[in-house]
């Protein structure tokens, strides 16, 4: 891989084991973008032990919608050819809050839907300019069919498939690929404190399945792939059944 990687969501477990990933694909720079810069120490040594050569850390504000142009301009210009920018900030909220607070739900939304929707936009369009370059954005199998259980961070992930699956298609032919991830529970710090749901996966599994997507040139990848086949039976449970079906 020739070229730099951006990691929109620098302390993501599944955005710092893609970076890897990469870095170990043969990518040297990699650029960290977090909230707070300082606190990605960790992903920036673990980077250069893989073999990344160069660790940039930048602030990055995913809900700052208005500061998302700017940024983009910026990184593409210095750290051009931008080879990769993967998109993997995100919250996964309270649910039980969310059903109560408004403000709640509507900021898990902003950050899992609306804020992924510009970056992704931006970074197209940086992408588009530059002559090629690809896209990695992480939905999940809990915006395939939404649950009662999760239904706030679910409606957020089901539109951020609709749209990153659009989005896709209308790269096609431009130079600029756009791979969407969709794992199923994954084990770590967001999820922590939970049981794990069947097919669970971990972030490196997730990284490593998403490596071998970009390398084929794939624009899906389902983390694990039985998920596919099972979720295509669950969209034909009844409504009554589905209302049922816990987390």
């Amino acid at each position: 891989m020739t070229g730099s990687v951006i990691i929109l969501g620098g302390r993501s477990e599944i955005g710092a084991a893609l970076g890897r990933e990469l870095v170990l694909a043969g990518a040297r720079e990699v650029v960290l973008a977090a909230r707070d810069p300082a606190s990605v120490g960790g992903v920036e040594r673990d980077l250069r032990a893989a073999g990344a050569t160069a660790v940039t850390a930048v602030r990055f504000d995913a809900d700052d919608l208005g500061s998302h142009a700017g940024l983009v301009r910026r990184l593409a210009a210095e750290h051009a050819p931008v080879a990769a920018v993967v998109v993997a900030f995100g919250v996964l909220g309270d649910q039980a809050r969310a059903e109560r607070d408004v403000d709640h739900a509507v900021s898990v939304v902003h950050t899992d839907y609306v804020a992924q929707v510009s970056v992704l936009s931006h970074w197209a369009n940086a992408l588009r300019a530059q002559g090629g370059g690809d896209l990695v954005a992480f939905s999940s199998v809990a915006g395939v069919r939404v649950r009662r259980a999760n239904y706030v961070y679910g409606s957020a992930k089901a539109g951020l498939d609709g749209f990153a699956s659009g989005l896709s298609d209308a790269l096609v032919g431009s130079g600029v690929r756009l791979l969407v991830v969709r794992p199923g529970f994954v084990v770590g710090r967001m999820t922590e404190g939970m049981s794990p749901a069947p097919l669970s996966s971990t972030p490196a599994q997730v990284a490593r399945a998403a490596r071998k997507a970009l390398a084929a040139g794939r624009r899906d990848v389902w983390v694990p792939f039985g998920l596919r086949p099972l979720f295509f039976v669950l969209r034909l449970l009844p409504r009554w059944l589905w209302r049922r079906m816990p987390r």
